[in-house]
C-alpha cells in the first residue's frame, strides 16, 4: 500500500526508512566512482579499497562529523565498511568488469547520488538544523566521498570544474526535498521518491542537451562601465537642474549666494561676506568661485518650470544687499 502523500500534521520530521538493500546498494555504486579512478592511477590493493571507502561513505562521514550528534553511519551500520572493502577487492582483481555497462553505470552512479542526497537532507530535517543547513548536508552527503576522493590523490575537485551539472543536482535534490516537507506538507517518502527523480532528471538533461556549468563569468567590466554611464547621466542633469533653480532664483531676487574657498588656489578666492557679496574679479584670481550654499529670502517656487518667468523682484519683499548669479 503507498504512503499518503501530504502529512496531516503539518511538515513530517520522521526519519525515511529507505530499505535497506537500497542503502547498501547506493553505498556500493559509491564506492565503484573510487575504484574507477584508482584503476585508471594503476593503484595497488590498499588504494583500491581506501578509495571505494571514501568514494561510498566519504559524504556521509563529513556530513555526520558536521551534525556532531554521535551517530556516525559507517560507525553503526553492520554492513557500510563492509561492504565498501568488498567492492574495492573485487575492483582490485577484476577491474574490466565495469567497461562492459558504461550506460548502466551512468545511470546507477546518479541515483545513489540521489538517494545519498535524500538521506542526508532527511538526516539534517530529522535534527532540526535550518534550511541552509540542510540544503548544505543534503548537498555534501551526495557529492561529498567524490570530493574526498579527488583531493586524497591531490586533484581539483570534479565538481569544482566545468562540467555536466553533478553538485548542482544534488543542491536541486536536496532544495526540492526541504520544499516539499516544510512548504507541501509532504510526507517524507513521497519527499524521498521526488528528491531522487528531481537528481536524476536534473542530471538526464544536462547530458542530453550538453548544459555545463557556469565558468570564468566576470561581471566587473560591464557594471564598471554601467556605473559610469549613470554617473555621468546623474551629473548633467544635476548641473542642469542647478542653472535653472538659478535662473528662477534670478527673476525673483530673494536669494543671497555664499562662496566657498577655492582649496586648489595659490592665492584664494575670498568667501563671500555676511550678505552674500562675492569678492570681485580682481579678488578671484582663479575666476571661478564655487558655490557653497544659496539662502532663499522669500518663497520661490522651485518646482515649477514656469515660475516666477515673468516676474520680477516682489515689491512688498524686504530690500536685501544679495548677490545674483
Amino acid at each position: 500500500m503507498l504512503p499518503s502523500l501530504i502529512s496531516a500534521t503539518g511538515p513530517d520530521v520522521t526519519a525515511v526508512a529507505i530499505p535497506a538493500w537500497l542503502d547498501a546498494s547506493a553505498v556500493a555504486v559509491g564506492s565503484v566512482s573510487g575504484i574507477l579512478v584508482a584503476r585508471e592511477r594503476k593503484l595497488d590493493l590498499v588504494g583500491y579499497i581506501v578509495l571505494a571507502m571514501v568514494g561510498g561513505l566519504g559524504g556521509g562521514l563529513i556530513r555526520d562529523i558536521i551534525i556532531q550528534h554521535n551517530d556516525v553511519y559507517m560507525a553503526k551500520s553492520p554492513y557500510a565498511i563492509p561492504m565498501t572493502v568488498a567492492v574495492g577487492f573485487l575492483g582490485f582483481l577484476f577491474p574490466n568488469a565495469l567497461k562492459r555497462f558504461p550506460h548502466l553505470l551512468e545511470w546507477v552512479d546518479i541515483i545513489s547520488v540521489g538517494l545519498f542526497v535524500a538521506a542526508g537532507t532527511d538526516k539534517a530535517i530529522v535534527y532540526g538544523l535550518n534550511a541552509w543547513a540542510v540544503v548544505l548536508l543534503g548537498t555534501v552527503t551526495g557529492v561529498g566521498g567524490g570530493m574526498l576522493r579527488d583531493i586524497f590523490l591531490g586533484d581539483t575537485p570534479r565538481i569544482f570544474q566545468r562540467s555536466n551539472f553533478y553538485a548542482l543536482c544534488a543542491v536541486a535534490g536536496a532544495l526540492s526535498y526541504h520544499i516539499l516537507v516544510f512548504h507541501l506538507d509532504v510526507t517524507s517518502q513521497w519527499a524521498a521518491a521526488i528528491c531522487v527523480a528531481v537528481v536524476v532528471l536534473t542530471r538526464r538533461v544536462s547530458l542530453r542537451f550538453n548544459i555545463l556549468s557556469p565558468a570564468n563569468v566576470n561581471l566587473a567590466p560591464a557594471v564598471t562601465r554601467r556605473v559610469k554611464v549613470i554617473y555621468h547621466m546623474a551629473k548633467e542633469d544635476g548641473v542642469e537642474s542647478s542653472k535653472r533653480i538659478l535662473q528662477r532664483l534670478g527673476k525673483s531676487g530673494n536669494y543671497q549666494v555664499t562662496f566657498e574657498k577655492r582649496e586648489d588656489s595659490q592665492d584664494g578666492a575670498r568667501p563671500g561676506n555676511a550678505n552674500g557679496n562675492a569678492g570681485s574679479a580682481d579678488d578671484d584670481q582663479d575666476g571661478s568661485p564655487v558655490i557653497d550654499r544659496i539662502i532663499v529670502e522669500d518663497d520661490v517656487d522651485l518646482g515649477s518650470p514656469d515660475a516666477d518667468t515673468d516676474a520680477g523682484p516682489s515689491s512688498d519683499s524686504p530690500d536685501t544687499d544679495s548677490s545674483q548669479s
